[in-house]
Order: C-alpha cells, then sequence, then structure tokens
C-alpha cells in the first residue's frame, strides 16, 4: 500500500517491462540489460531485475526512449521446412523469413509452434500474456490438422486415434477424428486437438505405425487459415483477436 491508502502500482523487472512494452523477447531484454545499453531516469542499469513501473516514462534503449507500442497480432501461413524461432543455431532459415520490414513490425514472437516439416497456421504477438492464454495445453483454444497419412483408414483406426495410445510415458490422443478424402494408397484426415503436447499427432500415428507425409494445421479455435497464400501473413482483426481469448477455455 502506498502511504495514501492506496494500493501500489504493481512492479516489475526491467528485462520483463521492455519485454511487456513491446520491444523485445524477455531474454533478448536481459542481454541489453547486462551489455550496458538500458538507462533508467538517464542512469545505466545492468541488473534485469530492477523493479520498475509499467509505465514508468524515463526508459531508454541505447539512447532512445521505449514507450508501450500496441500490441500486434499476425497469422502466418507457415511454409514447410522454416524452423519456428527467432535464431537457429544450425543456420537453418525460420518463419522470419516470411517477414518484410515495411511497415516495421517491431518483436513479435511466434504464439506456439509447427515442427519444420509441418505447414499452416502460426500465429504471433507481442502479447506475452495473450499468448500465453492461447498456448496452455491445458485450457487454450482447440487446434484442427488436415494430415495427409500413408494408409487407408477405417473406423477402428479413427476409434483408436480417440482412444489414445501411450508414447514415452504420456497419453496421447486426438479429440476428433474424420477422413477428408482417400486415393488408393493414402488418405487425408481431419484431427482435432483440445490439448497440447510436444510433436502429439506425428507421436500418435508414429506409434500406430503409420506414416505422416503432410501436416497442415487449419484452424485455431475458430480462426481458420482461410485463402491465405503459403508464406504470407496477415494482421488478426480485432474480433479474431477476441474470439481467441475467449475460446482459451
Amino acid at each position: 500500500m502506498s502511504r495514501k491508502g492506496k494500493p501500489a502500482a504493481p512492479r516489475h523487472g526491467i528485462a520483463r517491462v521492455l519485454s511487456k512494452r513491446g520491444l523485445c523477447s524477455r531474454s533478448e531484454a536481459e542481454r541489453l540489460v547486462r551489455a550496458g545499453r538500458v538507462r533508467i531516469d538517464g542512469r545505466v542499469v545492468s541488473d534485469p531485475e530492477c523493479p520498475l513501473d509499467l509505465d514508468h516514462p524515463g526508459v531508454e534503449v541505447d539512447g532512445e526512449p521505449v514507450f508501450a507500442a500496441a500490441h500486434r497480432y499476425l497469422m502466418l501461413n507457415k511454409p514447410r521446412g522454416l524452423v519456428t524461432t527467432v535464431r537457429d543455431e544450425r543456420g537453418r532459415e525460420t518463419v522470419y523469413r516470411c517477414f518484410d520490414d515495411d511497415p516495421p513490425l517491431g518483436w513479435i514472437s511466434p504464439v506456439g509452434r509447427l515442427d519444420k516439416a509441418s505447414e499452416g497456421l502460426l500465429l504471433f504477438s507481442s502479447d506475452p500474456a495473450w499468448a500465453a492464454q492461447i498456448t496452455d495445453p491445458r485450457s487454450g483454444p482447440a487446434k484442427t490438422y488436415h494430415v495427409q497419412v500413408d494408409t487407408l483408414p477405417d473406423a477402428a483406426l479413427l476409434q483408436r486415434l480417440q482412444a489414445g495410445t501411450e508414447d514415452n510415458g504420456e497419453w496421447l490422443s486426438v479429440a476428433a477424428a474424420r477422413v477428408l478424402r482417400q486415393g488408393q494408397r493414402n488418405a487425408w484426415l481431419e484431427l482435432s486437438l483440445d490439448e497440447g503436447r510436444n510433436r502429439q499427432i506425428r507421436r500418435l500415428l508414429a506409434a500406430l505405425d503409420i506414416n505422416v507425409l503432410r501436416l497442415v494445421r487449419v484452424s485455431i479455435g475458430s480462426v481458420g487459415l482461410g485463402d491465405l497464400p503459403k508464406g504470407q501473413w496477415r494482421p488478426l482483426t480485432a474480433a479474431e483477436i477476441q474470439a481467441l481469448s475467449g475460446e482459451a477455455r
């Protein structure tokens, strides 16, 4: 409490403040602080946990003031072969190849991920709190995938996918499964997840001796990929942002 009896404004470490203002990730902010590039009221700070009000006006990085920017929310149609990370230690191309800098987007971070071989809907935002809500493995919005497999599925297989199986100590299953179309040797399935586990669909199918030929995420909650071209992005609408927040369980 303040001396006047009013609740004191919440204080956070300077690295977290920089992240919440949309400048960069929290880990990058920590590096900036330790490198002596951050000042508060003209004084260089070297401790990323130096406490600060979120709306404190006297924050500078490299001599430039850092104000709270309007958060950004985007969707990308991720192509196959790109890694979902800011920088890859092995030098592989990342999803950031898909973003131009006109107009400048500033810092945005993937909201969840798709592995290198997977395609489709990938969200990005500069709002860490919103991102955490969407990616919560227990309460985030459901996700739907179209998956090409090297087998001709029957009703028994669809039931097994929903019943689930164990893999490395984790029970893996899908919330819903149906056949979209099939040819002579392979088929496309629509699989829905209501929880988030690492490479869940690929691991589940591998445990059933089924190979994945393609995996495309087509929707997160009620927000679908639509006709967004491969490798292109667009801002989420206000209605989509609100819908995803409301669909987090």
